[in-house]
């Protein structure tokens, strides 16, 4: 048994440094960029003077707003597009609504008050939700006018002048497909979980899909807060939803088939972050799933193409950036038997803890992207990079559950569309008392409470050992799995407790 384990954790846990050293290296590439090639600044750059030149003739854009039972949301989001600045004859808004709850009735009623001060909106009903959010966009479409088309979904709140800022670069490009805005956050502020959450969309947004656009790499569109050119939407084979990210998938199906895209951070559209932990990890299942399958389906599709080899490179990195969860877990799981093995005299020797060293550069690059997406968009960078332990450490809590929904689509499982519950962001009894708030316990979460023990044992076990490099990776693991764990469990707990909001 010895021996096995001897040969069995240096092997498993240099192939899960070797793969995380790999991803965090693209991310250092692409901080790098980023470096190189923006001016370093504290705080965004005002970047109105930017928008092209208003067209003569403003083209019919329709905007669609795909719901599911969001209730708390509908009324702001329909408000906010409704009170969009564009010409009103060239305007058509599609509440694209497959809810099985109250919202059906509350969009009902303010469609109707809408079209009765001359809005051209229209409230679209399926009889099933075949192809949940993609199938709904592509019928929404088969009834649409627009030459364009806008998605907003319905925790977003789009300003005014977001269709007169995107519009325009149309107009510059007859081959662009896409303009991509940047997320912003409603409730960043509310609790240690929302603010991690936006330190990591931050690093998406300012590095990621920044630099990929300016390195003239494949990017995607976010699901929301775009703006499409409907014939690229069709070009492209339309909206498919054999993945959990339709988004993703049609954005590098648009692109293989030579349309252009562009990122435009100048333009935030302000969203409602989950506020509690359960709904998180739901979302990240969701996305972790949908990314692995996108990148089953069209991994092979681009290598294949004629896009030079560093786009294929970097469309790789991006579309199976979610398959490094499981090496995280693999590593949360070796890191600490490995130390202890040393420890007891046995296993490598010091040579390959030295090769092992430069997963450095990896972690160099998962902390220059942030640092840098937070200077390029907030004046107090400095004090906000206190996050990026936190973020860290969530980063490894929720290893376990997208591993498993990494494995689920390589099996090729079949999971619904489970949609992110919205809670309206301001309202005065919490998000706890909501209808949608979880009170159900997933059973994930007590093998979590498992990990946190098992990665709080080998914290005790490298600080025996007088494994001082060491303890801080291994404190992440350790604090990760607790954090997760504690707040999935307290979360429930006031939602159970709380009196539940009428219907």
């Amino acid at each position: 048994m010895l021996a096995t384990l001897e040969v069995a954790l240096p092997v498993l846990y240099a192939i899960a440094i070797v793969v995380l050293t790999a991803y965090g290296g693209n991310l250092l590439w692409l901080a790098l960029f980023h470096a190189g090639n923006e001016q370093l600044i504290d705080g965004p750059v005002p970047d109105h003077t930017s928008v092209p030149a208003p067209p003569d003739d403003w083209p019919v854009v329709t905007v669609q707003l795909p719901l599911y039972n969001e209730a708390e949301v509908a009324h702001r989001l329909i408000d906010a597009c409704v009170d969009l600045d564009y010409p009103r004859e060239k305007l058509e808004i599609q509440v694209l609504d497959d809810s099985t709850d109250a919202t059906t009735e509350r969009v009902a009623n303010r469609v109707d008050y809408w079209q009765a001060q001359g809005i051209d909106i229209v409230h679209v009903r399926r009889d099933d939700r075949t192809g949940y959010k993609a199938g709904a966009l592509a019928n929404g479409l088969r009834l649409a006018r627009g030459e364009y088309v806008a998605i907003f979904d319905a925790d977003f709140v789009p300003d005014p002048d977001f269709l007169r800022r995107m519009v325009p670069h149309f107009f510059e490009n007859e081959t662009l497909g896409m303009v991509q805005a940047r997320w912003g956050h409603l409730n960043q502020d509310d609790s240690l979980l929302t603010q991690v959450q936006a330190f990591g969309l931050d690093a998406h947004f300012a590095i990621e899909q920044h630099v990929r656009e300016q390195a003239d790499c494949f990017m995607n569109f976010n699901g929301t807060a775009g703006l499409w050119r409907r014939t690229c939407i069709e070009d492209a084979g339309g909206w498919e939803h054999d993945t959990l990210t339709e988004d993703l998938d049609l954005s590098y199906r648009a692109q293989l088939r030579d349309w252009d895209f562009k990122y435009v951070p100048s333009v935030e559209v302000p969203a409602e972050l989950p506020p509690d932990m359960n709904a998180l990890r739901s979302q990240q299942f969701r996305w972790a799933k949908g990314g692995v399958e996108t990148a089953l389906k069209l991994t092979s599709r681009l290598w294949h193409s004629d896009e030079p080899v560093r786009v294929k490179l970097q469309g790789t990195f991006h579309l199976t950036a979610h398959f490094a969860f499981p090496f995280i877990l693999l590593a949360a799981l070796t890191h600490a038997p490995l130390l202890l093995l040393k420890g007891l005299g046995h296993g490598p020797g010091e040579m390959y803890f030295a090769v092992m060293g430069f997963g450095l550069f990896g972690f160099l690059g998962f902390f220059l992207a942030q640092l840098f997406a937070q200077r390029r968009l907030y004046p107090d960078w400095g004090h906000r990079l206190r996050l990026f332990p936190a973020f860290m450490a969530g980063t490894m809590g929720l290893s376990l559950s997208n591993t498993n929904a990494f494995w689920q689509a390589l099996r090729g499982t079949d999971t619904a569309f489970i949609r992110t519950p919205k809670y309206g962001g301001d309202g005065s009894d919490g998000w706890w008392q909501s209808r949608y708030a979880m009170a159900d316990l997933p059973q994930v979460v007590w093998w979590e409470a498992l990990l946190a023990v098992y990665c709080t044992a080998g914290l005790g076990i490298v600080i025996a050992l007088g494994e001082w490099a060491a303890i801080p990776f291994q404190a992440l693991f350790a604090v990760g799995f607790i954090l997760v764990t504690a707040s999935s469990l307290s979360q429930v707990f006031t939602v159970r407790q709380a009196t539940p909001a009428q219907a």
